[in-house]
Parts: C-alpha cells; sequence; structure tokens
C-alpha cells in the first residue's frame, strides 16, 4: 500500500456537488492498493499514520501525533498512486490491486483507523472526486508498507 499523507487545517471531499468527508485539522490521506497488499499492509500504515509526529508542540518542534492534537483523518482512496510511467507518457496501472480487492482493502484501513480512537472521514470509492485541501506547512510524507521509499 501507497500514502501520501499531508498535515491539514481543513480538508474536504466532494462527489456530485455533494460533500462526503470533511475534517479540520489533521491528516489527509491519499491511499493507494496494489496488486501484492493484505491486511497486515493496512495494519501497518495506520500504525505509523496514527502515531506519525508532524504536528507542532510548544516550542514549534513537530512532536505531536494527529492522536496528540484531536485531530481528524480524511482517507480518500486513490488507484493513481500505483501509476508506472517509466516506459513511456501513459501511465499503467497494473501494478493497482483490482477493484474490489483494493475497495476490501480501503474499507479495512480505514476500519482500522477509527478503531485507533481516530474520527475518519472518506470519499467514495470508485468515483470521480473533487479533494479541496490547506496544507499547513507544507507537510507531505509519503509511506509505503513495503517500505521502498
Amino acid at each position: 500500500m501507497r500514502v501520501v499523507v499531508q498535515r491539514v487545517s481543513r480538508a474536504k471531499v466532494t462527489v456530485n456537488g455533494e460533500i462526503t468527508g470533511e475534517i479540520g485539522v489533521g491528516l489527509l490521506v491519499l491511499l493507494g492498493v496494489g496488486r501484492d497488499d493484505t491486511n497486515a499492509d493496512a495494519t501497518y500504515l495506520v500504525e505509523k499514520i496514527a502515531g506519525l509526529r508532524v504536528f507542532e508542540d510548544a516550542q514549534g518542534k513537530m512532536n505531536l501525533s494527529v492522536q496528540d492534537v484531536g485531530g481528524s483523518v480524511l482517507a480518500v482512496s486513490q488507484f493513481t498512486l500505483y501509476g508506472d510511467v517509466r516506459r513511456g507518457k501513459r501511465p499503467s496501472f497494473d501494478a493497482a490491486a483490482p477493484p474490489e480487492e483494493a475497495r476490501q482493502l480501503y474499507e479495512f484501513f480505514v476500519d482500522e483507523i477509527r478503531a485507533a480512537g481516530l474520527r475518519c472521514e472518506t470519499g467514495r470509492f470508485q468515483e470521480m472526486m473533487q479533494v479541496e485541501s490547506v496544507n499547513e506547512g507544507p507537510v507531505t510524507i509519503l509511506l509505503d508498507s513495503s517500505k521502498a521509499f
């Protein structure tokens, strides 16, 4: 699994004019599911994200997690994180999981974030979404459950 995590002051997802998820301070998580991913990959990323120290403490150091600041998570599925353009200019998505497998792991990820005690809003799986966010910092972190980066 691959995720792009952004520290935000606010973020929201809209589908067909309807807001499906909206948060204030927290983390926008764009989540891509790969062909070989399992529940263990999702659990690994949930633990990383819940404890990720990217919020500033009283001394201005990034030392606090989303849990520490009482923030929320907005989790948005994004299969294009597995787009491969090494052999041309049109992305290949061969490494992305098939939709039904990806949906199951995305939903498992969201359930695990909530089980960790975090409020988690979502987009809609396999829908055209408009994602708006105000990235604070900016702070953007890339995570990969296979530790490729």
